[in-house]
């Protein structure tokens, strides 16, 4: 294959190609949790792309989980953007846990009355935060085409959460989140560069 061909796709994290996979670099953000690391492609949350969260319900340990990156963006002065939480962050443990607050903005529900999905791609384009999350009541193929599409040409990372599992989505990383005896139970249902249907328990709570 022509060199200048071969890097170009070795470079492009748009591309799987299957055997050859390993060799693709792709810039990431620790998760802060060594065994999911070791299961994600390159080993953490994909930079400028979206992330798809599914819980069966809120707090199973969801901002638990995201907790690292969030304390790495704020304490880099890059601010994180919630958009239409389901309830009001707890700042308290937040500050606990050493994330600066005036790094934080929440862009309430009633606030945008149904426009979480446009504030989110805006965020997400800007180029003004480290990290966007939206929570969408509804969540079409196209909105998240669009939503990976504004991580991908703003170098931001985004996290989308539902509450309602569907078959496929273009977002780059897709994972389920369930509560078990064992921890929390994270399955990789895709993931852009690299292998799913991988299974890792986290104590998040430790």
């Amino acid at each position: 294959m022509n060199k200048k061909l071969e890097k170009l796709l070795q470079n492009n994290t748009m591309l799987w190609r299957g055997a050859q996979v390993e060799k693709v670099s792709q810039k990431v953000f620790p998760t802060g949790f060594s065994a999911l690391d070791a299961v994600l492609p390159s080993g953490g949350w994909p930079k400028n792309s979206l992330v798809e969260i599914i819980v069966t319900d809120w707090g199973v340990g969801e901002l638990q989980l995201l907790l690292p990156v969030l304390l790495a963006s704020t304490q880099q002065a890059r601010c994180v953007v919630w958009v239409a939480p389901p309830f009001v962050p707890y700042a308290p443990e937040f500050l606990n846990q050493g994330v600066l607050l005036e790094q934080m903005l929440i862009v309430t529900r009633e606030k945008i009355k149904g426009s979480e999905l446009w504030v989110m791609e805006k965020m997400l384009r800007a180029q003004a935060c480290g990290i966007a999350m939206c929570w969408p009541i509804h969540l079409s193929d196209k909105a998240t085409r669009r939503l990976q599409v504004a991580a991908e040409s703003g170098h931001t990372l985004g996290f989308v959460f539902r509450n309602k599992e569907v078959r496929s989505s273009p977002a780059a990383l897709r994972l389920r989140l369930t509560a078990t005896t064992k921890g929390l139970q994270i399955d990789v249902l895709k993931a852009r560069g690299g292998s799913r249907f991988q299974t890792v328990f986290l104590d998040v709570f430790a």
